[in-house]
């Protein structure tokens, strides 16, 4: 494990939720206590996510309901990078979208142009309300050369007692399957989401911890971006998963709250 110095230097932490913080409605000990301890220790904390299912704002009231400290600044979801990504890379394109009525009105608010018809651009996301046709109307349009964008690579989001639900990863390759084509992911791991935070914050990438359950997405995220990559066991990869995996955490531990008295003795 990396000298402890290179963690406590870290002035912002972008933390995962599911899977670090709750599992469902769980909210694991000493979770709460940790975003205290974040404050209480002058460091900044934004809850970072994959899941494009829930807009910002539903974030928000969660967090809230569930005990978390939490207010606009603290939240950032694929949802939004995937808003931003189509700004600058599809400006005023028409968007046809598989994802929730949550993620719908997140990309309207950043002004994007979603239709039914004549789609230049598909955005899939974490759709929890999938029906048949509009993997019908994606793969039609993706048929006929339409760009395919993805907010997040995640197969499935952890729910307690050990299940899963099939999230966007597994939405997509349904979707290459039977199209031919290759989505475009802009969620973790893609580093243009902690470049965004950088920016925004001032706090240098190599000051920015993101901590999180998943190797590909949470820990590979920091490598990418050359951030601090701290994995925590509470969610779905084990000591096994990280021992073969290429991509290795600076930081190992049993979940938050053990970071928590590790900054708190600092």
């Amino acid at each position: 494990m990396t000298n402890l110095k290179q963690l406590t230097d870290c002035r912002l932490f972008l933390l995962d939720m599911d899977g670090t913080l709750y599992l469902g409605d769980e909210v694991f000990p000493g979770a709460v206590d940790f975003i205290h301890t974040l404050a209480q220790t002058g460091r900044q904390y934004i809850y970072l996510t994959n899941n494009s299912s829930r807009a910002g704002t539903d974030y928000i009231t969660r967090l809230q309901r569930l005990g978390f400290p939490c207010e606009a600044e603290n939240v950032f979801t694929s949802g939004m990078a995937t808003a931003l990504y189509l700004q600058q890379h599809h400006p005023g394109a028409p968007v046809y979208l598989v994802g929730t009525r949550a993620f719908r009105g997140e990309l309207e608010r950043y002004g994007i142009r979603l239709v039914e018809e004549g789609a230049e651009v598909v955005v899939a996301g974490f759709d929890t309300e999938l029906v048949y046709e509009k993997l019908d109307k994606a793969v039609h349009f993706l048929r006929r050369g339409a760009a395919f964008i993805a907010a997040n690579p995640d197969w499935v989001c952890p729910m307690p007692a050990g299940e899963v639900l099939p999230d966007c990863g597994s939405i997509c390759a349904l979707l290459t399957a039977a199209s031919g084509a290759n989505p475009t992911y802009i969620g973790k791991p893609n580093r243009n989401m902690v470049d965004i935070i950088s920016g925004q914050t001032g706090v240098p990438n190599a000051q920015i911890a993101c901590v999180g359950d998943r190797l590909y997405t949470d820990i590979a995220v920091a490598k990418n971006a050359g951030a601090v990559a701290v994995c925590v066991l509470s969610g779905e990869s084990s000591m096994k998963d990280i021992q073969a995996s290429d991509v290795q955490p600076d930081f190992v531990f049993q979940d938050v709250a053990e970071i928590a008295g590790i900054l708190r003795g600092c």
